[in-house]
């Protein structure tokens, strides 16, 4: 089946990328506002019986999801035999429980949502908390590729004598994941308690890796204050000035200034949200899942 690729706005580099490694069409649309705030959408590429992708990373997503609702029902009205969506970040993963009283899982409601109009979906380390997997939500095939191995790639060709840091014993698995691709040691922060509200940090074996660039890495770097505080105490231990990866860089208000202002060396992320610290490619893996759809 032929596939013909559309980015939603402000995801036209990587559906560029992306349909030139599948060897694919990319469809023209038309998506704006009219001047009373509703969407307008046009489709003026042939859909007719080909499989659909529609690039749209969902950071702001209450922003985008108009738009790609109404972009996926006009190519079905088309003829479309299918539509995929690729979000590189899938968004509304971490409300998976009611924590108050009255609250709603919107985690779940959203899911209904995009299995509703899309076929498929492919997104990125989506953040799974409590939930083992994607199909626990979703109503539809799901494919989730991991950044793990890219990022240890990067690590290895751009850090001389790396250490991987873990902020708490939470991030073991993934730090120590992380480290192993990258043939690099790690470490996991240790808490030890004085009292009631006294905690106290320390960074293990910290004369052994005086010599090592810290480096910190999480899946979403959205405020930042874990990593900000992972930073404070690696300062207070005299370690150098450590690197910062995320693999989904949304960094709310002015984290990304704050990174740097806390004693971050380089503050690097994937390019599955258009920013300036984009330097680890993503487009490839996700080509690979693409091709395999139908």
């Amino acid at each position: 089946m032929k596939k013909i690729f559309f980015a939603l706005p402000g995801n036209d580099e990587l559906a560029t990328l992306l349909a030139e490694k599948c060897h694919a069409e990319l469809g023209k649309a038309i998506i704006r506002q009219f001047p009373d705030g509703e969407t307008y959408v046009k489709i003026e590429s042939d859909v007719k019986d080909k499989q659909v992708i529609l690039i749209c990373t969902l950071n702001h997503p209450n922003e985008k999801l108009l738009s790609l609702y109404y972009l996926s029902q006009t190519a079905k009205e088309l003829g479309a035999k299918s539509i995929c969506i690729v979000a590189p970040y899938l968004a509304y993963m971490r409300q998976d429980k009611r924590f108050l009283a009255g609250e709603g899982i919107t985690s779940v409601y959203f899911a209904k949502l995009i299995s509703s109009f899309a076929d498929s979906l492919i997104t990125i380390d989506p953040h799974l908390h409590r939930r083992s997997s994607l199909s626990e939500i979703y109503a539809i095939p799901t494919t989730v590729i991991h950044a793990a191995v890219l990022i240890s790639k990067w690590i290895r060709g751009n850090i001389e004598k790396p250490l991987l840091v873990g902020p708490d014993i939470e991030s073991e698995q993934w730090v120590s994941e992380v480290a192993h691709h990258a043939d690099a040691p790690f470490i996991i922060l240790k808490k030890i308690r004085r009292g009631d509200e006294e905690v106290e940090i320390s960074v293990p074996d910290v004369e052994k890796y005086k010599e090592y660039t810290p480096v910190l890495v999480d899946d979403i770097i959205s405020t930042a204050r874990t990593m900000i505080e992972t930073i404070g105490h690696l300062k207070k231990a005299g370690m150098k000035k450590p690197v910062c990866i995320g693999i989904h860089g949304i960094f709310a208000n002015n984290a990304y200034s704050d990174l740097f202002f806390a004693g971050a060396d380089k503050v690097i992320t994937c390019n599955t949200i258009p920013h300036e610290s984009n330097r680890i490619k993503i487009d490839e893996i996700i080509s690979i899942s693409i091709n395999r759809t139908k």
